[in-house]
């Protein structure tokens, strides 16, 4: 056995081959994913929250920020890891810092929903250390990056610079109280210059060497754990029923939220992401930033879940007909966003996709208008539940030539 599987010695930060054959995800990298988990479940949570109090602007407002600030944190160490992951004793310690920074983050995500609510400022400051701590690990791996890549050290500029100038105002934003709608529109300021870095980076000179099928990997693993919310707002739909054990209600709802949650993935899972990042390595920053919105629409539709289990047992300020929105209004965002996400990275058109969207907005809508004329939450969830399988059906049919079409250019 080699000594260095041995040893997690010191090694020089060279950046990893973007060739190198069967690359995949590290048990470090897994062990951090989990601190997403965690933040996730916590913007999911708070959002339930807020809607079942019927604090519908607030809440939305909130994940979306949220999402934003989990995402980008994620986004940013990711494609650091996918060129630079030594796996040695400085690098683990430094990434089980970020560990530390993004629960921080988690941990300040409630008093920022209800701040935006309840109060004049937005109560931020707890989400901002948690950057802090991220960024500060994050710039020392910038910084060791570039004493050994010498080669890339104006891409570990452009990075350095971006994250310290942005951080500064972040933290300018989080001290200063500011009413809330200032601080979102100042907020404008630090977003741009945090895309402006990698972008820069990556058009102007080249970027750093990331592997495109770890890459594309380590988003799919993401989605899944963003899927994790629709399995755990099926089973807090379920809970009211626990009393009355196995009943036809019950078998239903599970069937609803599995459906919904197992056709997301069939969905997401048959585009060629690697195939698209190894071909096309210039399009990586649409791919890899356009996954934003489809992250905190997936994450939201177990929300939406939590809310109607809030419904279920009584505990909810929504109208049946708000409740089924809950669902429905994520669900939309992902899978008619799918279809622009994909038309976007794979430069193509088909025809087909009009009529597979059109066919699922009928499925969007219909349980909604079911909900208003008094049908029961869970058939209308059951409805709902079919919309991923429009787009599922309609590959397995027709669509996935469209896919072959498109694998063929890009090889061509």
């Amino acid at each position: 056995m080699p000594e260095e599987t041995l040893q997690h010695r010191r090694r020089r930060m060279l950046g990893r081959d973007p060739d190198e054959g069967h690359r995949a995800a590290t048990p470090l990298e897994l062990l951090f994913d989990l601190t997403f988990v965690v933040a996730f479940g916590t913007a999911a949570n708070s959002l339930s929250h807020a809607l079942v109090e019927d604090h519908v602007v607030a809440g939305i407002v909130g994940f979306a920020f949220a999402t934003f600030g989990i995402s980008w944190a994620w986004i940013n160490f990711t494609w650091f890891a996918s060129a630079y992951d030594t796996d040695d004793w400085i690098y683990r310690l430094t990434t089980m810092l970020q560990m530390v920074g993004v629960l921080v983050f988690a941990f300040g995500l409630p008093p920022m929903f209800e701040s935006i609510h309840h109060g004049d400022t937005l109560d931020n400051d707890v989400m901002v250390w948690g950057y802090v701590v991220m960024r500060v690990a994050m710039l020392a791996q910038w910084w060791r990056a570039s004493r050994h890549d010498a080669g890339r050290r104006q891409v570990h500029a452009v990075y350095g610079v971006s994250i310290v100038a942005s951080q500064v105002l972040w933290c300018v934003l989080a001290i200063v109280d500011l009413p809330v709608t200032t601080t979102f529109v100042a907020m404008m300021v630090p977003f741009l210059i945090e895309v402006s870095g990698p972008y820069v980076a990556e058009r102007r000179y080249g970027g750093p060497p990331w592997h495109p099928h770890h890459i594309a990997e380590r988003y799919g693993l993401m989605v899944i754990i963003a899927l994790g919310e629709g399995m755990i707002g099926t089973m807090a739909a379920l809970t009211p029923f626990t009393e009355d054990g196995l009943t036809l209600e019950v078998a239903l709802l599970a069937l609803a939220g599995t459906a919904l949650t197992f056709g997301m993935w069939w969905t997401y899972f048959v585009l060629p992401h690697a195939e698209i990042l190894t071909y096309r390595r210039q399009r990586s920053f649409v791919w890899g930033y356009g996954h934003m919105p489809l992250f905190g629409a997936i994450v939201a539709v177990g929300a939406g879940l939590h809310a109607a289990a809030y419904y279920v047992d009584h505990h909810s300020d929504l109208t049946r007909v708000a409740t089924v929105l809950t669902v429905a209004v994520p669900l939309g965002i992902y899978t008619l966003g799918l279809y622009l996400f994909y038309a976007l990275i794979s430069w193509s058109a088909d025809p087909f996709h009009l009529l597979l969207m059109a066919v699922t907005v009928v499925l969007l809508v219909a349980p909604v208008l079911m909900a208003a004329s008094g049908a029961g939450l869970i058939t209308c969830l059951l409805v709902l539940s079919l919309t991923p399988w429009v787009t599922v059906l309609g590959y397995e049919t027709v669509g996935h030539r469209h896919n072959a079409e498109v694998l063929a250019a890009l090889r061509s």
